[in-house]
């Protein structure tokens, strides 16, 4: 070992050093996957495996219009730097088969939440989630974070073949511009939730600063989804300061600064909720 490397070795805590150990092996290279979905359109999400075999499969959402404009691996308009789509390669290092879905070919100006909530968008996630299965037969969760948080929500209540659903950073608090402030005053909360039987996570960071997604919300969230088994909630807290607005992705919003802790929670929670 040269010493700069012993040196930077001995810094590192011991805690880091003991995940880094554990860690699965490093994760294949990413595809992007094109098919056609029940209803005629296209849909792309980029597809990264594990080394060994995946203990699940999840399907990662972003927020804001959900459009990445996906062009080839890692190619993509928009949408790098959310929390999820950052992330995609320590959620594969943590033993899971990543799916990261762009939003279908008909919705590249942006999905907006009624699309984000409504059957056709449901359809289009039991298709990827479809596609998921000759891949490895293992349950196939639905992990979202902001305006993402429709798509999963939706796609939980009205697609098939989805086994586990991680909300984070709900929306739960309608802006009174919108055009679902008056049906859905309540955000994802306000969907029909108790129709969602699979186990359920909801994460927030304690101080999310962003107004329509707080902490706070949480449990308004869990006692609507009257039949997840289980529904269980973590906040976390801490990170590095923000370097974007409050309800962008590089602030607490987006889990800045402690990224592997969160990856880690929602996947130490797939892997140990089985399908019901």
């Amino acid at each position: 070992m040269e010493p700069r490397t012993a040196l930077m070795t001995q810094l590192l805590p011991a805690a880091l050093l003991f995940a880094l150990a554990l860690a699965p092996g490093s994760a294949a290279s990413e595809t992007l996957v094109k098919l056609t979905t029940p209803r005629g359109v296209s849909q792309s999400f980029l597809l990264i495996k594990p080394e060994q075999p995946p203990a699940a499969a999840v399907i990662l959402f972003a927020g804001g219009h959900g459009a990445l404009g996906l062009s080839g691996p890692g190619k993509m308009r928009w949408g790098s730097g959310n929390f999820l789509v950052r992330t995609r390669d320590t959620f594969v290092r943590h033993g899971l088969m990543v799916a990261v879905m762009d939003a279908p070919a008909d919705q590249q100006s942006g999905m907006n939440a009624i699309f984000r909530m409504g059957p056709a968008h449901a359809g289009d996630i039991g298709a990827v989630a479809a596609r998921l299965r000759p891949e490895a037969n293992v349950p196939v969760w639905l992990i979202c974070t902001s305006m993402g948080t429709f798509s999963a929500a939706g796609g939980a209540i009205g697609a098939k073949g989805i086994d586990g659903l991680v909300l984070t950073s709900t929306i739960t608090r309608a802006q009174p511009t919108w055009l679902i402030a008056g049906s859905h005053p309540h955000g994802v909360a306000s969907m029909n939730l108790p129709r969602i039987p699979a186990p359920t996570l909801i994460m927030s960071h304690r101080h999310d600063g962003c107004s329509i997604t707080p902490a706070a919300d949480a449990p308004k969230l869990k006692a609507r989804l009257t039949a997840a088994k289980p529904a269980e909630i973590v906040v976390l807290d801490g990170g590095a300061p923000p370097i974007s607005k409050p309800c962008e992705a590089k602030s607490q919003h987006g889990f800045f600064g402690i990224e592997d802790e969160a990856v880690a929670a929602i996947a130490r929670f797939v892997k140990t909720h089985p399908p019901i």
